[in-house]
């Protein structure tokens, strides 16, 4: 326990209320965080007070408040995780010598939000701001890879939902989620031409406390560079795991490869 007992416990009221995916009645609440069905009581009743939780009478049950979501909207101006990984991946690029960047998920596209690009490499189409279908990029495979097989699911309901830039890529649920399988036993998504021709990616998953895929770090290079893909998936598994950590999240083992799965 801290210092500041009070503020720890308050903490872990929040973060449990958070992980929830509906209000939780007190006992719950209680037996969860740890605490004494009154302590819990008192505690939560600040909380209120203070904005921080809002108690349902109707249904016995206790939820998030606006002051929480106000923390939550303050967490996405300051976008920690990119100002965490912009030194990570100018770290990463100078280790490789290849180009990375920073991807989230924005529906069935990925959305990149950082890129470093190698000296003397050519630009790539995955400049910050741009956004690509996610089940051809490296970086979305990777958060897709762990997100709960009903959510990728309801992201690609039908073929239609499939899009198709160069005639490569999975074109149907069923070939998605074998790739998506792949993936997680090996530890690291891969594309190959199937953004750019000619060029190739992989990618590893940056985990929030919840085990939610928050990101993908990703390193793209030309396909004729000779490059050694298993190293420089391990070099993003290492960027991810390090970003994973500063986030408060737990990742996969790093360093993990093909043939130790």
């Amino acid at each position: 326990m801290s210092q500041v007992p009070a503020a720890t416990r308050a903490l872990r009221v929040l973060r449990f209320l958070a992980a929830q995916p509906d209000p939780v009645t007190l006992d719950r609440l209680a037996a969860e965080v740890g605490l004494p069905r009154s302590t819990a009581y008192h505690l939560v009743n600040t909380m209120i007070e203070e904005g921080f939780v809002v108690h349902l009478p109707e249904e016995h049950r206790y939820g998030l408040g606006v002051a929480a979501f106000e923390v939550g909207s303050g967490y996405a101006r300051q976008a920690p995780l990119q100002r965490l990984a912009r030194r990570q991946l100018a770290s990463l690029v100078d280790a490789v010598g290849q180009s990375a960047h920073l991807a989230v998920l924005h529906g069935r596209d990925v959305l990149y939000v950082l890129e470093e690009r190698a000296p003397g490499r050519p630009p790539l189409v995955s400049d910050v701001g741009v956004r690509l279908p996610a089940h051809l990029t490296a970086s979305g495979r990777a958060v897709m890879a762990e997100l709960p097989p009903p959510q990728v699911r309801a992201l690609y309901p039908d073929r239609t939902a499939f899009v198709d830039r160069h005639g490569a890529g999975p074109q149907s649920l069923s070939a998605l989620r074998s790739l998506l399988s792949e993936t997680r036993q090996r530890g690291w998504a891969a594309e190959h031409g199937e953004v750019t021709p000619g060029f190739a990616s992989v990618a590893a998953a940056v985990l929030d406390h919840n085990g939610h895929p928050a990101a993908g770090v990703a390193v793209t290079w030309p396909e004729d560079a000779g490059a050694d893909e298993p190293e420089l998936a391990r070099a993003a598994q290492r960027t991810a795991a390090w970003l994973t950590r500063r986030i408060g999240g737990s990742g996969r083992p790093v360093g993990r490869t093909t043939e130790a799965t």
